[in-house]
């Protein structure tokens, strides 16, 4: 999953685009570079970052949802938002599946209205708000609280009427450094949910500040994770840098094929 963020704050500078022309031609590139999902938002969920508005929200995704699939019409699109007056919209206009962070917790319509529009759910797990999360991080035992959050996440899915659903643990959403290091090397204990799961831990602070570095320098450790996060049991991969994915993707087929061709 490549991620087109149409913000002018994202917290990967690199990752910014605002410009129509700008757009299109980093969606060419990744879909090129071998994404099979292009992630498309306009709320930057860095941790502290402002709110805005609904209508703002919607003047920058819609616009760059509906270039993108004019020009690319064979491309899975997906719409990175909590709103669910956006998720319904940006479906209409072509989009082929909603990735929440907030699980539905920020828009009590969202599940509802996810079952009615019949498209794959991504459900993500935070606590509180991109402004709270930070102060938010306190866990008796953070894989069992994240492990029966989606019990019972999937079983209002299912009772709503949405099909196909998809779970992301949240690396670096109401987490520290040190929990997202717990959940990356707990991760194959989320098999138990037997749903699909997405990681997205691309340039994160989890990783340059370990390394005492920046997003602008973090792509080694991105691809470094992004194994690991295979290796235990990741379906889909969403990041900045999608030829590096790609690559660590082939490799790790290869590396599960290796005793059936010896």
């Amino acid at each position: 999953m490549g991620v087109i963020n149409v913000t002018p704050d994202s917290f990967y500078a690199g990752s910014r685009l605002m410009d129509e022309k700008e757009i299109l031609k980093h969606a060419e590139k990744v879909l090129t570079e071998g994404a099979s999902i292009l992630d498309v938002g306009g709320y930057s969920s860095r941790p502290g970052a402002e709110n805005i508005s609904e209508q703002e929200e919607e003047h920058r995704v819609l616009s760059a949802l509906q270039g993108i699939k004019k020009r690319f019409p064979e491309a899975i699109l997906s719409i990175d938002t909590f709103r669910s007056g956006i998720a319904r919209k940006a479906v209409l206009l072509g989009a082929d599946m909603i990735n929440d962070i907030s699980g539905g917790d920020l828009d009590a319509d969202m599940f509802n209205t996810v079952a009615q529009l019949q498209v794959p759910y991504c459900c993500m797990h935070m606590k509180g708000n991109p402004e709270t999360m930070n102060n938010l991080t306190q866990y008796s035992n953070l894989m069992h609280e994240i492990i029966t959050y989606f019990h019972q996440k999937v079983a209002a899915l299912q009772q709503a009427g949405v099909k196909d659903s998809i779970i992301d643990p949240g690396f670096g959403f109401a987490k520290t450094v040190e929990q997202n290091f717990q959940l990356m090397n707990n991760l194959h204990a989320l098999k138990i949910l037997e749903k699909p799961l997405m990681v997205g831990i691309s340039r994160k602070s989890m990783i340059w500040k370990t390394l005492q570095s920046t997003p602008e320098h973090a792509l080694n450790g991105t691809t470094a994770l992004n194994m690991v996060a295979l290796m235990k049991g990741a379906s889909i991969l969403r990041v900045h840098d999608v030829k590096e994915a790609a690559e660590a993707v082939k490799l790790f087929t290869h590396l599960t094929q290796a005793d059936g061709r010896v």
